[in-house]
C-alpha cells in the first residue's frame, strides 16, 4: 500500500502487513515510544482580596530552588487521581480534597529533560485549608496576576485554570465553596470580586444573585458587635440545586 504524501516518512508499509492490518511485532506496546506522565495540581485560593495560586519550591533536580506548581510523576500502575492525592499529602500536607481533572498539556518541548506530558488537576479552596502547608514552608501564595516565568509551561497551566474558574464564577454563586455555607451578600460579592479580578457593581450584583440564593431569618451582627447599624441579611445557596445559564458577564 502507498502512504499519503502528508504522512510521516515511516518507510513503505512499515509496521503493516499486506492486508493493511497491524503486524504482530507492532502490536507490542514496547515497540512504541512512550512519554513520561506527570500530574500537576493548580491550587487556587483568595487571600487579601485577590485570587492566588499556591506554588512550591523545587528542592532537587532540574530547576531546583525555583517556584512551580505542586506535582509528581506517575508511578507504575498508579491511577492519576491517586498520584494527585499523594502529591497533595506528601508535598503540601493537604488531605480530604478531590481535585478535578483540568486539561492535558502535551507540548513535546515543555520539559527540557525529555518527553513529558502532564495531566493537570484543579482545586479551589479556602485559605484556612492551606494553613498547615504554608506554615511549614511547603508552599507560597502568589497572586495570579504576578505569575510569570515558571518552568514546565506552568504559566500556561495556571492561566488555563484561572480562565476556567472565572468562567464558573460567572455562572453560579461561589461554585467552589470559598465561603461557609451561610454568608452575607457583601461576603459573596467580595469573593466574586477577588476571583474575577474586578469590582462588581453592588446593586447589579445583588439583583443578579438574589434569585439564586435563599434568604434566612437570621441576620449577621454588624461589625464591632456594638448593636449599631442595620444587621446584614444572611443567605445560603438554594438547596434545589438550581443553576442559571449565565449570570455575570
Amino acid at each position: 500500500m502507498t502512504l499519503p504524501p502528508s504522512s510521516p516518512d515511516v518507510g513503505p508499509a512499515r509496521g503493516l502487513d499486506r492486508l493493511g492490518g497491524m503486524s504482530p511485532e507492532r502490536d507490542d506496546l514496547l515497540a512504541y515510544p512512550r512519554p513520561s506522565v506527570a500530574a500537576d495540581v493548580v491550587l487556587l485560593t483568595v487571600a487579601d482580596g485577590e485570587l492566588n495560586v499556591i506554588l512550591r519550591k523545587r528542592d532537587q533536580g532540574s530547576h531546583a530552588g525555583e517556584w512551580m506548581l505542586p506535582g509528581t510523576m506517575l508511578r507504575e500502575r498508579e491511577r492519576l487521581g491517586d498520584a494527585v492525592l499523594r502529591c497533595l499529602d506528601t508535598r503540601m500536607h493537604i488531605q480530604g480534597r478531590s481535585p478535578r481533572q483540568l486539561h492535558v498539556f502535551d507540548d513535546p518541548g515543555r520539559d527540557e529533560r525529555g518527553w513529558v506530558l502532564t495531566v493537570t488537576h484543579l482545586d479551589v479552596l479556602p485559605l484556612s485549608e492551606l494553613t498547615l502547608g504554608l506554615e511549614h514552608g511547603h508552599g507560597q501564595l502568589r497572586p495570579v496576576s504576578e505569575v510569570h516565568g515558571l518552568p514546565f509551561s506552568h504559566d500556561e497551566i495556571i492561566a488555563w485554570a484561572v480562565k476556567m474558574v472565572r468562567w464558573e464564577y460567572g455562572q453560579a454563586p461561589d461554585p467552589w465553596n470559598l465561603l461557609d455555607s451561610q454568608f452575607t451578600m457583601t461576603q459573596l460579592r467580595q469573593a466574586h470580586d477577588a476571583v474575577a479580578g474586578t469590582v462588581h457593581q453592588k446593586d447589579t450584583f445583588r439583583r443578579t444573585m438574589e434569585p439564586l440564593l435563599e434568604a434566612l431569618e437570621e441576620r449577621a451582627v454588624p461589625p464591632g458587635g456594638n448593636g449599631l447599624g442595620r444587621p446584614a441579611r444572611i443567605y445560603r445557596k438554594r438547596p434545589d440545586g438550581y443553576q442559571p445559564v449565565l449570570i455575570m458577564a
